[in-house]
């Protein structure tokens, strides 16, 4: 099955830290974020489960929910929060959390939660393995490789998300903020040029060491798309 996207929205660095861990032992990827604009921006765009604290600076866990579900992106939520009243909990559900976990809690019962969550709200096609064949080139995101002629070419792993992302979208040009957010996380402070050192990492071993032909195209001042075979 392919990795799910947690989104972790969570301004208590310690305990962002501590689920973070968690959730990656059990073998999820993580966007980490700190203020609820950041957690918006990062549901609508790469969430397959928010995990999102009611006490969130800049815009409140409950407005985020209520935004989420006006919008219909039905992204599974499980609030995180200090709040124990009945109260609390009766407003989050009915703005369309799909759990509800008080601190402080137990890592294993919110791993426990989220698993469920999954099972009842992420359609089962997105639990399929995801095997994508370009020719000679084969990218398989349930084991996190990149083959030609069935070898592994051993990508780094945001080399391995850079070009996953792209043969997601065939001819599709994304802009190095959004490949930045994908393999780098939206708390990522460096510069965009970042993503052409990496590309120039994964033509090297696709096109260099394998003498693949052009696999991803640079679309000046914007960023790249991958080039249908």
């Amino acid at each position: 099955m392919p990795v799910l996207q947690v989104v972790l929205a969570e301004d208590d660095s310690a305990i962002r830290a501590l689920v973070a861990h968690h959730l990656a032992s059990e073998g999820f990827e993580v966007t980490q974020v700190a203020d609820g604009n950041m957690a918006l921006r990062a549901a609508r765009t790469v969430a397959d489960v928010l995990i999102l604290d009611l006490g969130l600076p800049g815009i409140d866990g409950f407005e985020i929910a209520r935004t989420l579900r006006r919008e219909c992106i039905n992204v599974p939520i499980i609030i995180l929060t200090a709040r124990n009243d009945e109260i609390d909990r009766v407003i989050g559900l009915e703005l369309g959390a799909d759990d509800y976990v008080c601190k402080p809690f137990a890592p294993r019962e919110l791993i426990a939660r989220v698993k469920a969550v999954i099972r009842r709200c992420v359609p089962l096609s997105q639990h399929r393995a995801t095997v994508r064949r370009f020719g000679r080139l084969e990218i398989d995101e349930n084991a996190r490789e990149a083959r030609v002629d069935g070898v592994d070419v051993r990508l780094k792993p945001r080399e391995f998300v850079l070009l996953a992302t792209l043969a997601a979208n065939p001819g599709v040009a994304l802009s190095r903020r959004t490949l930045l957010e994908k393999a780098w996380g939206f708390d990522f402070t460096g510069e965009e040029r970042t993503v052409d050192v990496h590309v120039r990492r994964v033509r090297r071993a696709l096109e260099g060491r394998h003498q693949l032909p052009p696999v991803l195209q640079t679309v000046h001042g914007f960023g790249y798309k991958f080039l249908r075979q």
